[in-house]
């Protein structure tokens, strides 16, 4: 170790500043969904978000559709919004021909359609929204992504990932996202793939990921887990590794619905089902009375937020629920509150998600939830205000962008400090200018400063000053 970094490491510790190599963020938005980019807070928290109850989507009303509809996909392909789902109106008929796979589609994410394909007869009728029918048991937990490889064929533009344990995971391929062939069969074998299973083109890594059911105590004992595998050609797939949760408690996680989100594609959201099996909020009584069928009231059920920046772990930075079931009994069945997969841009600086409610119930359907953009979680100040200071990084750009929300009272202040922490003259915390207000995309400037580019590619930290405030994210551009 040469002697200006041993220099260095003694300041760092003199100073009660840690010392670690600087983090590569690049122009990467960087969102405070875990503890990567933080090194200390005093008197400051992280918190979970609020996501705000929309509206309705889709109600599951066609004969083909029923009450046991589930396993939802939604993404967004250019100018159009697509929804998958199972189609499943009898209860005890998983994996059979009963199933099949229900289509709709929106101009904006928030007014669905069901168009009629022509595609599937459904009891002598194929003026229906079926994609894929007798294909047992694919329809079972059918779960497309739009191929985001660079170079995909375009046969190959839309994929799904299908199967059970008797089958293994199987891809499918399409050129248009409605007519669907086989690609590859069985290319994983090792897991139980119970539920969902979701794979998606990562930027980060090069390479497809699946993210699939097990359980933690191998077939199917213990807690309902999740495992991933890799593959750069569809046909040859990593050997399994159990994802790693930190020291978090062990909880049945139903679906993970692992995505790469939208504004920043290095850090997969997972918006999970948690299952409490044999947690009982409704009687036999009550459970007639909702027209719940086959014991779907035994147990309850709700979603969590976990993160990951790729290999085989999860931040499970937030316990709390994302979503609580909420009042009325009818959101405390089994199986209800269930999340789709995806997460979608609706409004500039809005984004959208949606959760299932009802099911194994008449009224099954399928209810959007908005956030602001990045809004999963924040560094939070209350009114008697504190500081955030971040680990050492390398940044490329220009300017230092923040999304950020204050009351009338409260306020952020940005300083630049250098990698010993000490602050950079010009950018100190007197030179910034107090923030005041609600943006998700706010230029921070220190007097008449805003260009920072002098400091781009030397290890820096940033410090901020905040008082009844909430920091969701940070970009240099």
């Amino acid at each position: 170790m040469n002697r200006f970094f041993l220099f260095i490491i003694i300041v760092g510790i003199l100073c009660g500043t840690s010392f670690a190599e600087p983090l590569m963020i690049g122009s990467d938005r960087e969102l405070f969904v875990d503890h990567y980019l933080i090194d200390q807070m005093d008197n400051l928290s992280l918190r979970i978000g609020n996501p705000v109850h929309k509206d309705i989507s889709i109600h599951f009303d066609a004969l083909w559709e029923g009450r046991y509809c589930g396993y939802i996909t939604v993404f967004q392909d250019g100018e159009l919004f697509r929804l998958y789902y199972r189609g499943l109106p009898e209860a005890g008929k998983d994996g059979s021909t009963s199933e099949s796979t229900c289509y709709g589609s929106s101009k904006d994410g928030v007014v669905w359609t069901k168009p009629e394909l022509n595609l599937f007869d459904y009891n002598g009728n194929s003026k229906n929204n079926i994609v894929l029918a007798n294909h047992a048991p694919y329809s079972h937990n059918f779960a497309p992504f739009l191929n985001t490889r660079p170079g995909a064929p375009a046969a190959e533009k839309y994929l799904a990932i299908a199967g059970t344990q008797d089958t293994g995971l199987s891809v499918f391929a399409s050129e248009d996202g409605l007519h669907w062939q086989i690609l590859q069969e069985g290319v994983i074998r090792d897991g139980a793939f119970d539920s969902q299973n979701v794979a998606f083109w990562s930027e980060k890594e090069n390479c497809y990921v699946c993210y699939f059911r097990t359980w933690s105590g191998g077939g199917y004992d213990g807690y309902r887990w999740i495992s991933r595998c890799t593959s750069t050609d569809l046909k040859t797939w990593s050997a399994p590794e159990v994802m790693t949760a930190g020291d978090a408690p062990p909880e049945h996680i139903y679906i993970n619905q692992t995505v790469p989100y939208f504004r920043a594609p290095h850090i997969y959201i997972a918006l999970a089902a948690r299952f409490m099996p044999g947690r009982r909020v409704i009687t036999q009584e009550q459970a007639t009375a909702l027209g719940v069928e086959s014991g779907y009231f035994n147990d309850c059920s709700d979603n969590v937020l976990m993160t990951s920046r790729g290999r085989a772990a999860y931040a499970r930075t937030f316990m709390e629920g994302f979503v609580r079931p909420g009042i009325g009994l009818e959101n405390w069945n089994s199986r209800t509150n269930y999340p789709a997969r995806g997460i979608v841009s609706t409004g500039k600086d809005e984004m959208s998600f949606y959760i299932q409610h009802n099911y194994g119930q008449p009224t099954a359907r399928l209810d959007r939830y908005t956030l602001r953009n990045d809004g999963f979680a924040s560094i939070h100040a209350d009114y008697t205000g504190g500081t955030v200071t971040t680990k050492p990084f390398i940044f490329k750009g220009k300017g230092l962008y923040i999304n950020y929300s204050t009351s009338a009272a409260g306020f952020i202040r940005v300083e630049i400090l250098d990698e010993t922490g000490a602050a950079i003259e010009g950018h100190s915390i007197n030179d910034s200018a107090e923030i005041i207000g609600d943006n998700t995309e706010q230029r921070v400037t220190w007097g008449d400063k805003t260009d920072i580019n002098a400091l781009e590619g030397k290890p820096v930290r940033l410090r901020f000053s905040m008082k009844d405030a909430d920091l969701f994210a940070l970009q240099f551009k």
